[in-house]
C-alpha cells in the first residue's frame, strides 16, 4: 500500500459520500459526548432510541444529573452495560458541572479525566464537536485498516498512529466517519461485500469475497 493508493482510496470515498457524519442523534457536544459514552459495546440505532426520549427531558449535566442514577437507568436500561455508564454519566456531569462550567471540554486530556471516557470517545468528541483531526479507532476501523492494508496494526493504538502518518492531509477531518461507515456497511466481518465496495481493485485483502 503506497500513497498513491491511498490518496485514491479515499478520495473514492469522499466522492461516494462527501460530508459524512457520525450516526449518532445529538445537537450539542454535551449530547454527543453522552450518546458515545452510551455506545460502548451498543449499536448506534440502541443509543439513538434511548437518547430520543432521554434527551427531551434531559440533555445538559445539570438535567441528566438531577435525574441520578436510578432516573438515568430508566431511559438508558435497553443499552448493554447500563448500569456502569449509568454511573459514569452521572460522574461525568458532575465534573463537568464543577470543573468546566457545564461545558464539554475541547482538549483531551480533560476528556480522557472524564468517567467513562476513554481514548476512543475523546477522539470522537474532538474529531466530530470540535472539528480535530483526530480518528477513533473502533472494531470497523481496525478491520478495514488491516483488511485493505491501508494502515495494518496488532492493536488499535498502533492503527490510529499509522493512520495519523498515512493518510493525507486533506481527508484526515473525515476519515474516522468514512472507514467507519465502510465497515460497518460494506467491509463486514463475516462476509465482506467486495463487489458492492468502490475500492476493491485498490484493496490488498486477500480473501476477497467477489460473488
Amino acid at each position: 500500500m503506497n500513497r498513491e493508493k491511498r490518496t485514491e482510496i479515499f478520495t473514492r470515498l469522499r466522492n461516494e459520500n462527501p460530508e459524512p457524519t457520525t450516526e449518532l442523534n445529538y445537537e450539542t457536544p454535551f449530547e454527543l459526548l453522552v450518546a458515545v459514552i452510551l455506545s460502548a459495546q451498543a449499536t448506534d440505532v440502541g443509543v439513538n432510541k434511548a437518547t430520543a426520549k432521554l434527551y427531551p427531558v434531559a440533555n445538559s449535566p445539570e438535567k441528566i444529573y438531577a435525574l441520578g442514577e436510578d432516573g438515568l437507568k430508566e431511559y438508558i436500561k435497553t443499552i448493554g452495560l447500563f448500569n456502569s455508564k449509568a454511573t459514569n454519566v452521572i460522574k461525568t456531569c458532575k465534573m463537568l458541572m464543577d470543573l468546566h462550567g457545564s461545558e464539554v471540554p475541547d482538549d483531551r486530556a480533560s476528556l480522557e479525566a472524564l468517567p467513562g471516557v476513554g481514548r476512543k470517545t475523546a477522539n470522537v468528541v474532538l474529531n466530530t464537536a470540535f472539528g480535530h483531526p483526530t480518528i477513533a479507532v473502533d472494531t470497523h476501523i481496525f478491520r478495514v485498516s488491516n483488511r485493505t492494508k491501508i494502515a495494518p496494526g496488532k492493536n488499535v493504538d498502533v492503527v490510529e498512529q499509522k493512520l495519523l502518518k498515512f493518510i493525507p492531509p486533506e481527508f484526515k477531518l473525515d476519515a474516522h466517519h468514512w472507514l467507519i461507515l465502510h465497515g460497518r456497511y460494506i467491509c463486514v466481518a463475516r462476509k465482506p461485500k467486495c463487489a458492492a465496495c468502490v475500492i476493491e481493485d485498490l484493496c490488498e485483502y486477500k480473501d476477497k469475497v467477489i460473488d
